[in-house]
């Protein structure tokens, strides 16, 4: 990608190494937890116990401690400028639909982090928190997916950027809160399935970033999709499950195959357009 030089983003939160009260994660899963087992050698039911009782959906807003300064190295740019690429496209894409679109906060942290939707840890990687319309990343998973996912490139990190902020696209369509009711009358099995269509949904508005951002800044090189469609791949519910138990589970999957990862992500590329993105209306996934 030929980033250098563009714009990047005023609402970046660099918080690597203030530290944290507590330890945890955000929209971890049963197949996080396990495959953060597997690449940092963490205790999954470690991870696990951190969810008892927490409401990933909701939340209290945790007051962060004080004002943090805009990231200085050349990764912590790298992500600025993307994230604000997906603020020009999605402001776009929301004024043509008549709606105004509110940017959410990208925070960077190191080890754990407090959040309101409870504890935040590195070993569960991104995720967005709709509690408090904020993204947050520890910068050392961009290395965990070259070394142990085998997802290089900077397009594959901007495209986990994107993945999450299609989340916080959810979270302002109202689709988030409509998981939430789902949520308390579903059983485990039929909520898993509707969080495989809200993550293919997300995948697919990177897609549609990723053709947006193209049309407006003719940034991408060649082999950049190609990246996306790698990192998407990597992160399959079957792939990890593979790699960290030896078998796969459908029916615990949260996130959806490789496969299915990758086609959402295709299908938003191709047509650049969220309205081809309804995963909870398709037939097949």
């Amino acid at each position: 990608m030929r980033w250098q030089g563009e714009r990047e983003s005023s609402n970046v939160e660099d918080r690597r190494g203030m530290g944290s009260r507590r330890a945890g994660l955000g929209l971890g899963t049963i197949a996080i937890a396990l495959v953060a087992s597997w690449l940092l050698g963490v205790d999954p039911r470690m991870i696990m116990g951190v969810l008892e009782g927490v409401d990933t959906m909701t939340g209290t807003s945790t007051q962060q401690q004080g004002p943090a300064p805009a990231p200085t190295d050349e990764t912590g740019r790298f992500v600025s400028v993307v994230l604000a690429s997906t603020e020009d496209v999605w402001s776009r894409a929301f004024q043509q639909a008549g709606r105004t679109y509110q940017p959410p906060k990208l925070v960077l942290y190191s080890g754990r982090i407090d959040t309101a939707c409870g504890l935040g840890a590195a070993a569960t990687g991104p995720f967005y928190c709709p509690g408090d319309h904020r993204l947050y990343i520890d910068l050392s998973f961009f290395q965990l997916m070259r070394e142990r996912l085998g997802a290089p490139g900077d397009f594959a990190q901007a495209y986990v950027v994107a993945h999450e902020v299609g989340h916080h696209v959810q979270n302002l369509l109202g689709t988030m809160e409509q998981m939430d009711r789902a949520r308390r009358r579903a059983s485990e099995q039929q909520y898993n399935a509707l969080s495989v269509r809200l993550e293919l949904q997300a995948d697919c508005f990177a897609g549609v970033w990723a053709n947006r951002s193209q049309q407006a800044r003719n940034w991408l090189e060649d082999g950049d999709i190609e990246e996306g469609i790698g990192a998407a791949s990597a992160v399959g519910d079957d792939r990890l499950q593979r790699q960290s138990q030896g078998t796969v589970s459908p029916e615990t999957f949260t996130h959806g195959t490789s496969a299915q990862r990758v086609r959402w992500f295709q299908t938003g590329y191709k047509s650049g357009s969220a309205s081809q993105c309804d995963t909870f209306s398709a037939r097949t996934l």
